[in-house]
């Protein structure tokens, strides 16, 4: 066989692989953005289903320590789960105009626990309310200049001082949106404020895949 047909040769097989090879680099690409989605969507269920939770607790009170209450107060405080200080959203307040949440409540006679699984104890109560927050800021110990992959979602609870404690429960996060659903898109739950969360999850280069899911409370009306 000359030089000549072996380079032909050569030649043709390259003409012949290199659609192949496309082809198979194309797919490892998709597979990879594929877990990289996958990924970023189970972050954000485990976001929801926190805020979920903390949405449902929001104004929650001990039958004990109501009745308690009232025998003090004179039936002062009947009406007073109806006070907007249980759950409040700041608008535009975070990371790149992220809205923030503020959830309190009163412990139950069981074990409650806070946004990262820690228990809620009287000691980590303030006028006999835990907290509970939510927010996007900036990532901790990135350098300036330095590109992220979005910013970081804080869980807020109180320590056994009282104090905020913030806490990183992930990093991906561009946006947190909180839109309170007005009581005419709420028909199905009449006695209950219904809450529509928006988060965009981003891999700090291609993806940015937006999700949302409604929670309503249970023990405000």
């Amino acid at each position: 066989m000359s030089l000549l047909e072996c380079l032909v040769g050569i030649a043709l097989c390259a003409l012949l692989l290199n659609p192949l090879l496309k082809t198979s680099a194309d797919l490892v690409i998709k597979q990879i953005e594929y877990e990289k989605s996958q990924a970023l969507i189970s972050e954000a269920d485990r976001a929801f289903e926190l805020i979920g939770r903390a949405i449902r607790m929001a104004g929650y009170r001990n039958i004990q320590s109501v009745q308690i209450s009232n025998q003090k107060s004179g039936q002062k405080i009947r009406h007073q789960k109806n006070d907007g200080s249980f759950i409040q959203v700041e608008k535009r307040s975070g990371f790149r105009g992220s809205d923030s949440l503020i959830i309190r409540h009163e412990l139950s006679a069981g074990t409650d626990f806070d946004c990262i699984g820690n228990a809620l104890t009287q000691d980590r109560t303030k006028n006999n309310l835990a907290m509970q927050g939510f927010l996007v800021d900036y990532q901790a110990g990135i350098p300036k200049g330095k590109k992220v992959n979005g910013g970081s979602l804080i869980c807020q609870s109180l320590d056994r001082q009282g104090r905020i404690q913030n806490t990183t429960l992930m990093n991906g996060v561009n946006s947190l949106l909180i839109e309170e659903l007005s009581p005419s898109q709420a028909q199905h739950l009449p006695a209950s404020r219904l809450f529509k969360i928006k988060l965009q999850m981003t891999d700090g280069a291609k993806l940015n895949l937006d999700l949302e899911r409604t929670f309503s409370t249970r023990n405000l009306l």
